[in-house]
């Protein structure tokens, strides 16, 4: 069985993407969380990831890392990864190569929290145009290919790339328009993303670096976790 590490569900937005393709395709793997410490993680996470970074898939001796290598990985042995039709898939290629290296001010103003809900004190920019892109890739895929998902009528790679951008825009109140909002809503109730939702909220640890990049950008927020076993300071 294969074997997936990841960090905290709350902050992890890489780790999110493999777990929740394997998850919705019915993947059987097992987890491996290991929460992130208040201090360099790359030492501790260098036991099970040759970068000392999440995610990191374990097929026996062999490991897999970085969550686009892992999805090309396991759609060279499991049917339904990337769609079937060519044109869809080079669609969906393309698109998930554009999420994993690109969006640079979406994840710098607006980290995954999966817990909080933000207000902003500025949207900038750089952030807006992030947002019109998102929202123009997204018509895109939906309307070019005619399903519920963005290639298609199945959940694929895709959809796993930008799950965590579906907490993201939960999180900040970020609405972009009926479309682009009703897709973001249909990936909120995948069973794998309430499965996902539903841990984070229940995760006793808090990791301060991420703690205060998340508040020091928040106008308003509120905090929807269970409460820590300490304070975090």
């Amino acid at each position: 069985m294969y074997r997936l590490f990841i960090a905290n569900k709350n902050y992890s937005s890489w780790s999110l993407r493999p777990w929740v393709l394997m998850r919705s395709l019915g993947i059987d793997f097992e987890e491996c969380l290991e929460p992130f410490a208040d201090h360099d993680n790359a030492a501790n996470f260098r036991r099970f990831s040759p970068t000392g970074k999440v995610p990191c898939l374990h097929d026996g001796a062999l490991q897999v890392w970085d969550s686009l290598a892992i999805a090309e990985y396991l759609a060279e042995h499991h049917p339904g990864v990337w769609p079937s039709d060519p044109v869809a898939r080079a669609w969906a290629r393309s698109a998930s190569s554009e999420m994993h290296s690109g969006f640079g001010a979406l994840r710098e103003h607006c980290s995954m929290s999966v817990g909080h809900r933000i207000v902003l004190r500025e949207r900038p920019a750089a952030l807006e145009a992030d947002l019109l892109r998102l929202r123009e890739l997204w018509h895109q895929g939906l309307r070019r290919f005619g399903g519920d998902f963005l290639a298609g009528a199945s959940f694929t790679a895709v959809d796993a790339f930008f799950a965590p951008v579906a907490f993201r825009l939960q999180t900040y109140g970020l609405a972009l328009d009926p479309v682009a909002d009703a897709y973001a809503a249909r990936l909120l109730g995948l069973p794998a993303m309430r499965e996902w939702q539903a841990a984070a909220l229940a995760e006793p640890w808090r990791e301060i670096a991420h703690e205060r990049d998340v508040t020091s950008r928040a106008l308003r927020i509120e905090d929807l976790r269970s409460p820590p076993p300490h304070a975090v300071p």
